[in-house]
């Protein structure tokens, strides 16, 4: 779709110019395609089938692709240890993030923050749906700021006791959840994830070319989040599909 828009990025061959053969072309895709499926299958495919948590799957796409560079031959000392460096970073930035959230969240819970929010929100006399919209809405502005799992310590303990009382699916709720909080994570002006990946790109690439870049990855958050809504069954077809019915 992109060389469709784009044809300048996928230019055509000069008729003078020699086709290679399909076994050629299939031999390339295949050369270019496996070892990064290979690597997504080790770090997606481990969490999905059970078999490491997301800790785990980290630790194992890094030595993945520490094995990709090194057959490659691409891996050297240099290389090591500015990717180290880099790491160690990224880590010291997100958890000062994460710190700075969790205290926030002590505060929340010490001063009595939790009882006064679900007293409100039961107490509106809104409509269920427009509660949970109330609740996706505050997650969506809280992202902002806060890391996730701030977010998450200060917001899934006031909302699920009133998603039960309402008579939604908590398994649902927490999957509409993490899409709201991905789509806050990206969305400007504020959009930590930019923040994040900020620190790793080259200087070249400003914060105004990430802005435009995320737009399309939003605009899908957003119609994903409204398939599951609409049609909450979606929410655990892949689990099932998986695991089955019984992974409950």
């Amino acid at each position: 779709m992109v060389c469709a828009l784009k044809p300048a990025l996928a230019p055509r061959l000069k008729e003078d110019e020699q086709h290679p053969g399909w076994g050629k072309l299939l031999t390339i895709t295949l050369s270019a395609l496996l070892p990064t499926m290979s690597l997504i299958l080790v770090v997606l495919g481990t969490i999905l089938m059970g078999i490491a948590t997301p800790t785990e799957a980290a630790a194992c796409g890094a030595l993945g692709s520490v094995l990709l560079a090194l057959g490659y031959r691409n891996l050297t000392l240099s290389i090591l240890w500015n990717a180290a460096v880099r790491t160690l970073n990224i880590t010291a930035m997100i958890l000062l993030i994460v710190l700075g959230g969790n205290m926030f969240a002590g505060v929340f819970f010490a001063s009595g923050g939790m009882a006064t929010v679900q007293s409100l929100l039961l107490d509106t006399g809104l409509s269920p749906w427009l509660i949970l919209g109330a609740i996706l809405l505050i997650a969506f502005l809280a992202g902002f700021v806060l890391d996730m799992i701030s977010v998450v310590l200060i917001v899934i303990p006031v909302a699920m006791p009133v998603i039960g009382l309402l008579g939604f699916d908590e398994i649902w709720f927490c999957v509409a959840f993490l899409i709201v909080m991905q789509t806050s994570y990206l969305t400007p002006p504020l959009a930590p994830s930019i923040f994040y990946l900020r620190a790793i790109t080259p200087p070249e690439v400003t914060l105004k070319h990430m802005y435009k870049g995320v737009m399309p990855f939003i605009f899908l958050q957003l119609v994903v989040l409204a398939l599951i809504l609409v049609f909450p069954g979606l929410a655990l077809w892949l689990p099932d599909a998986i695991s089955g019915p019984s992974w409950k």
